[in-house]
């Protein structure tokens, strides 16, 4: 039941990302774009940290057998993540947000990035 929380904590953590990212879009410059790699590097921070401990206890709560497939979905779906963010980064080009998300080293350090 706790791993099923947490797979729901983290989805809606990335939609609002998604949500801030996308208003950042439309609020930006047209014409600028933001950094590939800075986009790349903090939304798989953001990732790493909002996901990363829901999804290892969740492995860790998995029968043996099935780990190694379930470690491989949760990269998948991390992945995935990341590039919908990427996207909508590179697109918002807020260079104070992908900072602080850069530098964020705890999961509530990076939810507090995108308020």
């Amino acid at each position: 039941m706790r791993s099923g929380r947490a797979a729901w904590y983290a989805a809606r953590m990335w939609r609002i990302l998604a949500s801030i990212l996308a208003s950042m879009a439309l609020a930006g410059s047209p014409g600028c774009r933001g950094d590939v790699q800075q986009c790349e590097q903090a939304c798989r921070n953001f990732g790493n940290l909002v996901e990363g401990k829901s999804a290892e206890t969740e492995i860790a709560a998995a029968p043996a057998d099935q780990r190694d497939a379930l470690r491989k979905r949760k990269a998948g779906e991390l992945d995935h993540h990341v590039d919908v963010c990427v996207s909508k980064c590179v697109s918002g080009n807020n260079r104070e947000v992908v900072a602080c998300m850069i530098a964020a080293r705890t999961a509530e350090q990076a939810l507090g990035c995108a308020k």
